[in-house]
């Protein structure tokens, strides 16, 4: 028998517990895994004289969680070692005949499970610690003491409520939580420890300027005024199209965009077209800052933009009527000629503004709501296992030690391959 008071208990060293057991065992805990279930169910055939008690807080959270398993209390319910339920019981007992346990379930959602002593988890209880629990536990171990016991004793025994476990575990219950496992099951365990040693240190990040680039929009110039002076070989061919706002304006949001590409460079770097840019979550923080400042300038961007666009439009539209008036009263088209009585310079000009209003629009048309926006993703198990992954993470981050992680990485896949 081991003799110390913190030990580590996991399925298998549970298991070993329960192989000895001869009189009773007393199980309580968030839920069962299936090694210690499959361990119940050989020590209930090999020994049908032992008392068996199981209670869980049997419940599609504690499932997911991975503190037990579905087909664990299948595997009890087929065997007729029926669980009770004891909603939200968190902690742990394990008694078997006169040795019993306090210790802490593990969610291996979180993490694996103790294998080693160096690890404890679990505390030996005492004799009458043992007897304590048995009484507010076990139905069986219970009326067994009161049994056993004087009268006063027995009616001191009869006094104590029973704490844990007194709620029968029925078929609509059990039914309902296996339903709802089936139709969304619990994510693989042992592949969410492999993606949680990088999520302390990387997420995916997407930066996106929208609507702000009123300088890219252009018009192209109605063919009546682009054949002007044209040759018979050259009419039709030119597509000439006019940009609305130079680039060097105030109204431009290349300012805008250099900035966010500058923040790109220094906060995001690419892991390749493949993989994306990722950002350091230690330096989140500051990303987070700079984003916010660049939006401030945004909303003052666009507040100028809607101030001074149409006066721009008109200004561009004034330099387009400019440029092909001169032309139009040296050689008017033909379009013109047969539309108008005289060809003034007032009518050659108003026909060339009729023409240009169909393709220039208006600056309520062109703005839009400008949004800079910050997208994170965490890393996937699918990318963590791409080839170039870690590679690609070095090459990003040279000056930072990456060997705790990728060793821990490393750990959790071959963990998971040994389990296999």
């Amino acid at each position: 028998m081991d003799a110390h008071l913190f030990s580590s208990l996991s399925s298998k060293r549970i298991s070993s517990h329960l192989s000895r057991a001869r009189r009773l065992v007393c199980y309580a805990a968030p839920g069962i895994q299936n090694e210690v279930a499959a361990a119940l169910v050989e020590l209930k055939s090999s020994h049908p004289g032992v008392a068996i008690a199981v209670s869980l807080d049997f419940d599609e959270r504690t499932l997911r969680m991975g503190y037990g398993s579905l087909s664990a209390v299948e595997t009890l319910r087929t065997a007729e070692i029926e669980p009770t339920h004891s909603p939200g019981f968190r902690s742990a007992v394990l008694i078997v005949d006169d040795e019993g346990w306090v210790f802490t379930p593990t969610a291996l959602y979180l993490e694996t499970e103790p294998h080693s002593d160096e690890t404890p988890n679990a505390i030996r209880l005492t004799q009458t610690q043992v007897h304590e629990v048995l009484l507010r536990l076990s139905p069986t171990a219970r009326q067994e003491a009161i049994a056993a016991a004087t009268p006063e004793e027995a009616a001191r025994l009869e006094s104590i409520p029973l704490e844990v476990g007194e709620l029968f575990l029925g078929e609509a219950q059990f039914a309902q939580v296996k339903q709802a496992i089936e139709i969304a099951p619990p994510v693989n365990f042992d592949v969410v420890q492999q993606v949680r040693v990088f999520e302390p240190y990387l997420q995916y990040v997407e930066l996106s300027l929208t609507g702000a680039a009123v300088q890219r929009h252009r018009v192209r110039i109605p063919k009546e005024l682009l054949n002007i002076g044209a040759s018979k070989d050259l009419e039709g061919k030119l597509k000439t199209t006019f940009d609305l706002i130079e680039k060097g304006s105030s109204l431009s949001s290349k300012a805008l965009e250099d900035e966010l590409n500058e923040i790109r460079k220094n906060f995001t770097p690419s892991l390749g077209k493949d993989h994306g840019r990722i950002v350091l979550k230690a330096a989140k923080p500051t990303l987070l800052a700079r984003l916010a400042a660049l939006r401030s300038k945004l909303e003052s961007h666009q507040k100028k933009v809607e101030a001074e666009l149409q006066a721009k439009l008109d200004e561009s539209k004034k330099q387009v009527v400019d440029y092909y008036l001169p032309l139009a009263r040296s050689n008017p088209p033909d379009a013109l000629v047969g539309s108008l009585l005289s060809v003034a310079d007032d009518d050659i000009k108003q026909w060339i503004e009729e023409k240009l209003s169909s393709v220039f629009p208006d600056a309520k048309g062109l703005i839009h709501k400008m949004t800079l926006e910050d997208r994170y993703k965490d890393v996937t198990f699918e990318t963590l296992n791409r080839p170039d992954f870690l590679e690609s993470v070095k090459a990003a981050f040279p000056r930072i030690d990456w060997d705790k992680p990728f060793h821990d990485f490393k750990a959790a896949a071959q963990a998971k391959e040994n389990k296999a």
